[in-house]
């Protein structure tokens, strides 16, 4: 959201190479992707997963995700839907996050626990805000998380004793 929230409009339409999203897409994309989790793990809980039984979920959210145009509408949708998952996700129980969901053979991979894949919703997360990151630094910002970081190694600086040297104020007495 602060990432969303500190790219100017005119910057949206970025990319940092040809093939990848735009900077708008990538933030329109979080904050549709919450809403295949919620059905998947919330309404249409099934004990095994079949893809083609979630295509329709699936344009349905690509749909919402092509509809947010404007800085405004997607800064929205990142907070309502976020907001929204949030509350999902404090309302599982952990009965519910212990059951094994199963795979078909195509997806290669054992079964696993719908807390294991409600994780990967926050891996995915942390995949697109990697590239908004790296976005933001080709655009010449400074990503906030950085930008704190700096601040605490500043405030550490100044804080240390004279001539104690840079490292001094990070290390205990």
């Amino acid at each position: 959201l602060q990432i969303a929230e500190e790219i100017p409009e005119d910057k949206y339409s970025f990319k940092a190479t040809p093939d990848v999203m735009t900077v708008g897409e990538d933030l329109a994309h979080l904050a549709a992707f919450t809403r295949w989790p919620q059905t998947v793990h919330g309404a249409q809980r099934k004990p095994a997963f079949v893809f083609g039984e979630f295509q329709g979920l699936m344009d349905d959210m690509m749909k919402f995700q092509g509809s947010l145009k404007t800085k405004a509408q997607i800064v929205d949708a990142l907070r309502t839907e976020g907001d929204s998952f949030a509350a999902f996700l404090e309302g599982l129980s952990d009965d519910l996050l212990s059951e094994m969901v199963s795979f078909p053979p195509e997806a290669q991979q054992g079964p696993k626990s719908r807390f294991e894949m409600l994780l990967g919703v926050k891996e995915h997360e942390m995949h697109h805000r990697a590239k908004l990151m790296v976005a933001q630094r080709l655009l010449g910002m400074v990503p906030h998380l950085t930008r704190r970081r700096q601040e605490m190694m500043a405030a550490r600086a100044a804080a240390a004793p004279a001539g104690a040297g840079a490292g001094a104020a990070a290390r205990p007495n």
